[in-house]
């Protein structure tokens, strides 16, 4: 049998043998403050994540300040908006990478961040990052993927937007640029997204199709779907995560807030413990109730000779005397000694 993959990030081992990796992405809930940025850090700390993630860019590196009509957004939550004007927005600056990685070292932990062009790995890689995100709208960017995989950290790729064959191609361009430690998340790029559209039954495919460590990013409204997908097989979770849904940044409104990724940490962990392995054995929280099984028990006294018939005995609780299996075999037999009602049917006692 073949052993199920695994990634290591910063020394923490992510698969479907160990609890599901809880990733809080910060994305552009910092809202223009470093000082929100670093409490965003602390309280995902304080929730229990096992790493914050953020995204490293400018409005120049990923897009093109133009204001013809393919540059603007329709529809949604950013609706008017140009790319260039939203990313100038949103983006972080890249002077708070170092202070929001080291405040997040100091508190256990793992950062690691979402480059979106060659500029952006080599920033990330000047500040030795443990791993490395793709987003899903940079699936199909081959080149920034094999840059990437250069330097020979463990890689997450979202896959929102993407089919088989895209996946397929993002995968091997991982592989061919040299990336050993690989894993892909389910993603519906949506913002937000409804959990019907999100069809978590594709996750068990991914993980026989592809054969890597396999999670969600999750862009619901709550935790139920990141939740569910714990019992198909996800081991990395990754939520937006902000100090206030209505504080008005691009990305609030579709993040959790901290007692939500709390609530998150929490029972994603209980999710995969509960889904254990396969065991029909008896749990050990069920040996103080086994003596209220089933059994046979005496519901007329008998004399010593009697024959044991239909209305003689019974099956009830508790479970002292012979399994109700055994009824018809007892039935027409004699008893060897006398029975008294209300007393278990053992082999001590029958013919």
């Amino acid at each position: 049998m073949n052993e199920t993959p695994t990634i290591n990030i910063a020394g923490r081992v992510i698969g479907r043998e160990y609890s599901p990796y809880v990733i809080a992405e910060l994305s552009a809930n910092h809202n223009g403050s470093l000082e929100t940025a670093l409490a965003i850090v602390e309280e995902a700390a304080k929730a229990g994540a096992d790493a914050i993630k953020l995204q490293t860019y400018t409005a120049d590196t990923i897009t093109l300040k133009s204001d013809a009509p393919e540059f603007r957004i329709e529809g949604g939550l950013w609706d008017g908006e140009t790319l260039y004007d939203l990313y100038e927005k949103a983006h972080t600056p890249w002077d708070w990478h170092k202070v929001l990685f080291k405040r997040a070292q100091q508190l256990g932990l793992a950062a690691f961040s979402s480059p979106f062009d060659r500029t952006a790995v080599d920033l990330l890689e000047d500040l030795n990052v443990p791993a490395y995100k793709i987003a899903s709208f940079e699936a199909v960017d081959l080149p920034l993927i094999r840059y990437v995989a250069s330097t020979g950290k463990p890689m997450i790729i979202s896959t929102g937007m993407a089919d088989a064959d895209e996946i397929a191609e993002a995968v091997a361009a991982a592989r061919d640029g040299g990336c050993r430690e690989l894993a892909i998340l389910h993603c519906v790029s949506g913002y937000p997204a409804p959990a019907e559209d999100y069809n978590l039954a594709t996750i068990p495919d991914m993980i026989r199709r592809f054969g890597l460590v396999t999670g969600l990013s999750d862009h619901t409204l709550d935790n139920s779907t990141a939740i569910a997908s714990v019992a198909l097989g996800a081991s990395l979770i990754e939520k937006h995560f902000t100090l206030d849904r209505g504080g008005g940044g691009p990305d609030d409104s579709f993040s959790l807030e901290p007692e939500e990724l709390a609530a998150l940490c929490r029972d994603a962990r209980t999710a995969w413990a509960a889904v254990g392995e396969v065991d029909y054995g008896r749990k050990s929280s069920e040996t103080g109730n086994i003596k209220f099984r089933r059994s046979l028990y005496f519901v007329k006294s008998l004399k010593a000779g009697e024959t044991i018939t239909a209305e003689s005995v019974r099956s009830v609780r508790p479970g002292y005397g012979l399994p109700p299996k055994m009824l018809d075999s007892i039935i027409g037999t004699k008893v060897v000694t006398d029975v008294a009602r209300n007393t278990p049917v053992t082999s001590l006692v029958i013919s």
